[in-house]
């Protein structure tokens, strides 16, 4: 087969790297569901050019599957219409029955990963000032900033843990904001004629390429390097492919979907499975660099396990799995508790972002007394969850919102129910 990438359009039916039998049914669904289109419009559904449309289309009216309905207007610049014939139309039912995928013409497996190989995001280097850059809105240790560096260029695993509420996803996302490259991400693969849909736009973002940009495969979006997060909802099953039934083509799980950029694993430990289950599924993705993919007719496959995979929790690495399974987390990073000085900063861009007049003695009277001789561990959530609730108990008094050290006593009540942790604890 010709060699082509991303960046070049196909240039005949064979460089797609499809057979002709799936196009004339993928051909055929767009028809029954359109009507009368010209070779052009057609490309504009499946993202093929028009030269490969019209050779399609060509070959379809040879097989009575298409009929001409004449030029789309009295011009000598108008294209042929055409629409199915029964022949066409029976096709075309019999490929919904199939798979009612009617979208973009999937790329192959073989160009989904010597694409994924070619645009690593080991291939990308981050320095301190993208990171420092990424990282500007929140208020951390400066001791952690070195650390994760190194962690965000190694392209592998990563654990954050430490206390609650101190910025760790956050931090894990500033991590991918970092990434500046674009990729280029399909909106569909095929793997033994079954589909399986990648592209996400409530995921992926595209980006404008430059005007001076050669033209590319157009079955291939131009992204940034994704960030995709997963929480307590994961399960074990969402790492397999997706199968409806009733649709009867696949979606990509999430880690694919993270192909290129960072996944997240938030609040690990909180899932149903536990987390050595997990890290037992991911052994030999995080060691091997590939996972394994299953299709419901038993065919199995190979895809590239290329992403910096970032978990995030309030357990200590020990309490999360085994020393063998664990050594395949390369970094494993704490996220301390605010200082005094840093609980200070964050409380202060907290009001700033509440439009609510800093007070800072009545906010440092405060620490002393809740944290300070209180032996209470610091949080990064505190200052905006007590200032939600400054806000709320002075509407309800219908007065101005303003700091006060009975405000704050009345809202810290709310916090020590179920936000605080001791330092004996800690």
């Amino acid at each position: 087969m010709p060699r082509y990438d991303c960046a070049t359009p196909p240039r005949t039916i064979e460089e797609t790297g499809l057979s002709e039998s799936f196009l004339y049914g993928l051909f055929a669904k767009v028809f029954n569901e359109a009507g009368i289109l010209t070779p052009a419009e057609v490309g504009f559904h499946v993202k093929l050019p028009r030269s490969v449309c019209r050779a399609v289309i060509d070959l379809m009216v040879k097989q009575s599957l298409l009929e001409s309905q004449g030029l789309e207007a009295a011009d000598i610049k108008s294209d042929i219409r055409y629409s199915l014939s029964d022949k066409g139309r029976a096709l075309a039912y019999e490929a919904m029955a199939a798979s009612q995928y009617v979208g973009p013409a999937p790329v192959t497996l073989e160009k989904l990963c010597a694409q994924v190989e070619s645009q690593s995001i080991k291939n990308e280097e981050v320095h301190s000032t993208e990171l420092n850059k990424s990282l500007s809105h929140l208020v951390i240790s400066k001791e952690l900033v070195p650390q994760l560096g190194p962690a965000a260029n190694s392209g592998r695993s990563v654990l954050l843990y430490g206390e609650p509420g101190n910025g760790k996803t956050s931090i894990a996302e500033a991590l991918g904001k970092s990434f500046n490259d674009t990729i280029f991400l399909p909106y569909a693969t095929i793997v033994g004629n079954q589909i399986i849909r990648f592209y996400d736009e409530t995921i992926h973002q595209p980006v404008d390429l430059p005007d001076d940009h050669p033209k590319i495969d157009i079955r291939w979006v131009a992204c940034r390097r994704p960030v995709v997060v997963a929480a307590g909802e994961l399960t074990l099953d969402k790492l397999d492919l997706s199968f409806e039934p009733q649709s009867r083509f696949y979606e990509a799980p999430m880690h694919l979907k993270a192909l290129g950029g960072v996944f997240i694993i938030d609040d690990f430990g909180r899932q149903t499975a536990t987390p050595q289950q997990f890290l037992n599924r991911w052994i030999v993705p995080l060691e091997k660099g590939f996972d394994i993919m299953a299709l419901h007719t038993g065919k199995t496959f190979t895809v590239p396990f290329d992403q910096l995979v970032v978990f995030s929790s309030n357990m200590e690495p020990e309490e999360l799995g085994d020393g063998a399974t664990l050594r395949r987390i390369y970094f494993k990073i704490r996220v301390p508790s605010p200082t005094r000085e840093e609980y200070l900063k964050i409380f202060a861009d907290a009001c700033d972002r509440e439009n609510i007049h800093y007070a800072s003695d009545v906010v440092e009277t405060f620490f002393e007394r809740e944290y300070a001789l209180a032996g209470v561990v610091t949080s990064g959530a505190h200052p905006g969850f007590l200032l939600q609730h400054v806000r709320a108990i002075c509407q309800y008094l219908d007065r101005d919102i303003a700091l006060s050290d009975e405000l704050l006593q009345i809202a810290w009540k709310n916090v020590t129910k179920a936000k605080v942790r001791t330092a004996r604890s800690h």
